[in-house]
C-alpha cells in the first residue's frame, strides 16, 4: 500500500466518549476515541453491530454531544449541526411532494444564494448523479437508487466540508449498491471530497476507504487503521471497479477476525 499524501486537518477528535443515561445506570456506548480527518479523506468505519458506529457519526454531525473529550473542526469546538458537515442517511430524507430538483436547490436556497448560482449548482450535481433527464420527476415516482442519488447530490449541492454518510448503501440491491459505490468513486476522486462513512460491508469499506477504521465491541473505540489505495487503482483503472487480489483478500480476513473477536 502506498503511503497517503494528507490535506489539511479538518477534525479532530481526542479522548471522545459518549454515555447514554436512562432509568438504569449509565451506558457508555464509545469511549477513547482519537481521530484526524484530513482533506481529501474517505474514512470508512466498521465493528460489530452496537459498538458505537452510529453514535460517532451522530457526534461528527453535531446531533449529539459527547459525554468526555474533544471535538474540533478547523480548530473550533462543534456545538451543533450545519452545512459544513452533510449527511446521507440510510433512508434517502427527501420532500417527496418536490422535484428532484428542486430537492437538490433547496439547501443552496436555504443559504440564500442568487437565483442564477442555485439554478446552475442543481444543474452540475444532476449531471454528476446522472439524474439531469429525470430533474422534473416528484420523489415518489423514483426507485430506491435514484432517491440515494437525489440524497447525495442534495447534499453535495450544499459543498459541505465533510460529506457524512450513514450506510446510504445498506437497504439496495447488490446490483444497485455496485453501481453506487462506483458513482461515489468518481465524484470523490472528481470534487476532491472528504468523507467518513459507516458500513456493515467489509468489501464496501475497502474498495471506497483511503481510511479503513475497525472498532471495538461495546463499547466501542478504534483498535486497528488502514491506509488503502484500492478506490485510487479503481478510479484509474478500465472497468472502473476495485481489482480483487491478494492483498484485498488477506486484509478482508484481517478484518474480518477483528469484528468477530
Amino acid at each position: 500500500m502506498k503511503d497517503k499524501n494528507l490535506g489539511d486537518i479538518i477534525i479532530e477528535i481526542k479522548k471522545l466518549g459518549v454515555d447514554y443515561t436512562g432509568s438504569n445506570e449509565p451506558v457508555k456506548a464509545i469511549h477513547d476515541i482519537n481521530l484526524t480527518i484530513h482533506r481529501g479523506d474517505f474514512i470508512c468505519v466498521l465493528g460489530p453491530s452496537g459498538c458505537g458506529k452510529s453514535t460517532l457519526l451522530k457526534v461528527i454531525a453535531g446531533f449529539l454531544k459527547q459525554t468526555e473529550g474533544t471535538f474540533l473542526m478547523n480548530g473550533k469546538e462543534v456545538v451543533g449541526p450545519d452545512w459544513n458537515r452533510g449527511v446521507v442517511f440510510q433512508s434517502a430524507s427527501l420532500y417527496p411532494w418536490m422535484s428532484v430538483r428542486k430537492n437538490i436547490e433547496f439547501g443552496p436556497k436555504m443559504k440564500r444564494l442568487p437565483k442564477k448560482d442555485i439554478t446552475e449548482i442543481a444543474t452540475h450535481y444532476l449531471e454528476q448523479v446522472n439524474l439531469l433527464k429525470f430533474e422534473d420527476q416528484v420523489i415518489f415516482e423514483l426507485s430506491g437508487g435514484m432517491k440515494q442519488r437525489v440524497a447525495l447530490a442534495r447534499v453535495l449541492a450544499n459543498e459541505p466540508e465533510v460529506m457524512l454518510m450513514d450506510e446510504p448503501l445498506g437497504a439496495l440491491d447488490a446490483l444497485t449498491r455496485i453501481q453506487m459505490q462506483k458513482l461515489i468513486r468518481d465524484i470523490w476522486k472528481k470534487n476532491h471530497n472528504t468523507i467518513f462513512m459507516i458500513t456493515h460491508d467489509v468489501d464496501e469499506a475497502l474498495s471506497l476507504g483511503t481510511r479503513v477504521l475497525v472498532m471495538s465491541s461495546s463499547p466501542g473505540t478504534i483498535i486497528k487503521e488502514l491506509n488503502l489505495d484500492f478506490i485510487e487503482n479503481a478510479v484509474d483503472s478500465r472497468t472502473g471497479r476495485v481489482q480483487i487480489n491478494e492483498e484485498y483478500l488477506k486484509l478482508k480476513e484481517a478484518i474480518l477476525d477483528l469484528i468477530d473477536t
